[in-house]
C-alpha cells in the first residue's frame, strides 16, 4: 500500500513539472502494442471469413491471403511512425 502511494506522488510530481508522465520509447512501444493488438482483433473475424469462403471456393486462396494480411500493415505504419 505504500508503494501506491509512492507511486501516487510520483506521478503528481511529473504532472506539475509539466513534463510528460511516461517517456517517450515507453509511448512509442505502448502505441505499437496497442497497434499489434488491434491488429489481431481484425485478424480474428477476417481469418474465420476467409477460410469459410474459401470453404465455399467462392474467392481463390490469393484474395484470401491478402484481405487477412491487410490489418497487419497497421501493426507497419505504427513502426514507421516509430522510427520517423
Amino acid at each position: 500500500m505504500n508503494s501506491l502511494a509512492e507511486n501516487v506522488v510520483l506521478q503528481q510530481d511529473g504532472a506539475a513539472g509539466g513534463g510528460p508522465s511516461i517517456e517517450q520509447g515507453a509511448a512509442a512501444a505502448l502505441g505499437i502494442g496497442l497497434a499489434a493488438i488491434g491488429a489481431g482483433y481484425a485478424e480474428r473475424g477476417i481469418g474465420a471469413a476467409v477460410v469459410g469462403a474459401l470453404a465455399e471456393d467462392s474467392i481463390s486462396p490469393g484474395i484470401g491471403i491478402l484481405l487477412t494480411v491487410l490489418p497487419e500493415t497497421l501493426v507497419i505504419f505504427a513502426l514507421v511512425a516509430l522510427f520517423v
